[in-house]
């Protein structure tokens, strides 16, 4: 089975759902791929969450009481939504390792930093290995690899984060989490039973545009 988790740097959820996956990750059952997802929201011509004024203020809620009630500690950086393009280029410059993923979701979301320039994202770059940031955020390749990433949750049909992608089937959310897991234990789940074809259902009526 195939299984890729998708994921923004700018997004708490993406923050808390790490908690769960870094194990998974660390075990090989899943590969970690850093996107942009403001790239998939301008593919899909949709507002972010974050750009919605109600709901805007719910998720902020909505994260803050599941990291209470999962016990993660987590602080708001000084201005969301911001730009995670820098962190990241850093985290695609490091490799994706769980290291790097770990410090930079630390700092942001752990540590409630601002890691939104090559400047302030100095210190794990250091820890990381990298010692010029500024070189590698400017860097082709990690740009490009940072855009494959991307293309490849689009091509995939991903449309938030974090996503879950096993051989095809997404699975979105923090909150389904424990959904994810039993697929990843028994890949018939979503192909039998209640669970299948359900995406087949048609649409009895379209919203005009």
């Amino acid at each position: 089975m195939t299984a890729r988790w998708y994921f923004d740097f700018v997004s708490p959820f993406s923050y808390l759902h790490w908690q769960k996956m870094r194990p998974l990750v660390d075990a090989g059952r899943v590969e970690a791929v850093p996107i942009v997802f403001g790239a998939v929201l301008h593919a899909l011509g949709q507002r972010g969450p974050a750009e919605i004024p109600k709901k805007r203020g719910f998720i902020y809620r909505q994260a803050l009481w599941q990291a209470g009630r999962e016990g993660v500690r987590l602080r708001f950086p000084p201005a969301h939504p911001f730009n995670p393009l820098p962190a990241l280029r850093l985290c695609v410059a490091a490799g994706a390792t769980t290291t790097a993923i770990d410090a930079i979701f630390d700092g942001i979301w752990g540590e409630g930093q601002a890691l939104d320039t090559a400047e302030s994202l100095a210190g794990i770059a250091a820890s990381l290995g990298i010692a010029d940031p500024a070189a590698a955020l400017a860097d082709p390749a990690v740009k490009d690899r940072l855009r494959a990433g991307t293309d490849a949750a689009l091509a995939a049909g991903v449309f938030g984060v974090p996503t879950l992608d096993l051989d095809g089937e997404l699975l979105w959310g923090n909150d389904s989490h424990d959904l994810m897991l039993a697929a990843l234990e028994d890949p018939a789940l979503l192909r039998e039973g209640a669970l299948a074809g359900v995406d087949a259902l048609p649409v009895g009526i379209e919203r005009r545009r």
